[in-house]
């Protein structure tokens, strides 16, 4: 019985992983180019419809099926591998992201409209015409098939081997919502030919460029990019990464290229299977209650609770997450007048609690969770609620700090009526008659 046990605990799991889906849907549309054979890319498509994905595939001009009909995407997510395309317009891509819908975007030397979307994802492009070149380390390859090595990243699975890539680099600008992913070799530059002329060849892609040199590990070759609605995309320098060519080729004598697992992971963020949360609930009460109220009153300590789950791809379900530390709450009037930490509880799964006193100001305020952090879901949960004065039974019967006040008013209530009692306590004497005063 052990043993039955012991064999089908991987097949389980592995069940499991090969019917992981998206936490955002399982439709996934192709645009591929008609000179990009779908067979090359077999091993990428086949390992998405493995886990579930159904893909289905059209050229750009094809007008059927659509992405959007009525107003509703037909498509959680889209792959463009069609980076030499004319027939795509830009904008109907950036309204994609409106609806949340996530998006692959491989990119082309050559100046199309994906070529030129691209600024508007604070991607700088070199010249159409200059792809990214290294001549190290030496090898049997043409100077633009590249291998890089991978760095450990959050995104992908620790230790992959290098990678092979082809294709256009790209610098990044300082906007908060990209995503470094993958960054270009060092001794890489960007220029118009791959011949070993000299140092003379980098001099001239820097002056036709005019943009500086186009060279180094400032580059990027994929980049991620998530916006505020929490669609992402995936901005990758060339399409030949995903085939099936560079997925089996060696980089070295005996290993075997890491592209397999590498675009797995891209697409598995792109996707949403990583990295995805979302809030589930949230509650606010006085301490000691569990019930919220209409409006609070200043200088009440209350609570704060809040409910996070994270998605779990091999189960394709959402579980409860405590595995954030800087999770924040603020309690705002146009401005914050509280910011604390939200605290996981113990042995309580995915559940957050801050307490803290209110304010000595009455408004309308907000309990406000705002948690941005790169590859990560934005988190994003706002409560409003009424804090007012104390009702007229609600202050303090007497004040300690006037009692000088109220000695006051007593001594001299106590002195007043002391010379009341006199007074009327007194003795009304008649006056006495005079001796020389005689009787008629």
């Amino acid at each position: 019985m052990r043993a039955f046990s012991t064999l089908l605990a991987p097949l389980l799991a592995l069940l499991a992983v090969a019917h992981a889906k998206s936490s955002t849907g399982d439709s996934v549309l192709v645009v591929l180019e008609p000179k990009l054979k779908k067979e090359d890319f077999s091993i990428f498509f086949g390992n998405l419809e493995k886990q579930g994905y159904n893909l289905t595939f059209r050229a750009p001009k094809d007008e059927s099926p659509k992405v959007v009909e009525d107003g509703v995407t037909a498509f959680s997510h889209v792959i463009l591998f069609a980076p030499d395309t004319k027939n795509l317009a830009p904008q109907s891509l950036v309204d994609l992201l409106t609806t949340k819908t996530n998006l692959l975007i491989t990119q082309s030397t050559k100046q199309t409209p994906i070529f030129s979307l691209a600024s508007e994802f604070s991607l700088i492009l070199p010249p159409p015409g200059t792809p990214l070149v290294s001549h190290f380390p030496a090898r049997d390859t043409p100077a633009t098939v590249i291998p890089i090595d991978v760095p450990a990243h959050p995104l992908l699975t620790p230790n992959i081997p290098p990678v092979w890539f082809s294709g256009v680099p790209h610098a990044l600008s300082n906007n908060p919502l990209l995503l470094p992913i993958l960054h270009a070799p060092a001794e890489s530059f960007a220029a118009d030919t791959d011949t070993d002329s000299g140092a003379e060849a980098v001099v001239e892609s820097a002056d036709k460029g005019g943009e500086g040199l186009w060279a180094g590990s400032s580059l990027g070759v994929v980049t991620g990019f998530q916006t505020r609605g929490n669609a992402r995309v995936a901005w990758v320098g060339g399409v030949d990464m995903f085939k099936d060519e560079y997925f089996k080729k060696e980089v070295s004598k005996g290993v075997k290229s890491g592209n397999e697992q590498f675009t797995r992971d891209i697409a598995a963020w792109t996707f949403q299977e990583n990295n995805a949360l979302r809030i589930d609930w949230t509650n606010h009460h006085l301490v000691n209650e569990t019930t919220p109220r209409e409006r609070y009153t200043i200088k009440e300590v209350l609570e704060f609770e809040a409910h996070i789950s994270k998605y779990n791809p091999a189960r394709s379900s959402w579980e409860p997450y405590s595995g954030l530390t800087d999770l924040q709450l603020d309690f705002t009037m146009l401005d914050p007048h509280i910011r604390t930490s939200l605290r996981p509880v113990v042995n309580q799964p995915g559940k957050y609690s801050a307490t803290f006193r209110a304010p000595d100001r009455h408004g309308v305020f907000k309990f406000v969770i705002d948690y941005k952090r790169k590859g990560w879901t934005f988190l994003h949960s706002s409560t409003i609620v009424p804090v007012i004065p104390p009702r007229h039974d609600g202050y303090p019967r007497f004040l300690s700090a006037a009692w000088p006040y109220y000695a006051g008013a007593i001594s001299t209530s106590i002195g007043f009526l002391f010379f009341c009692a006199l007074w009327l306590a007194g003795d009304n004497r008649e006056p006495k008659k005079g001796k020389g005063v005689k009787a008629e």
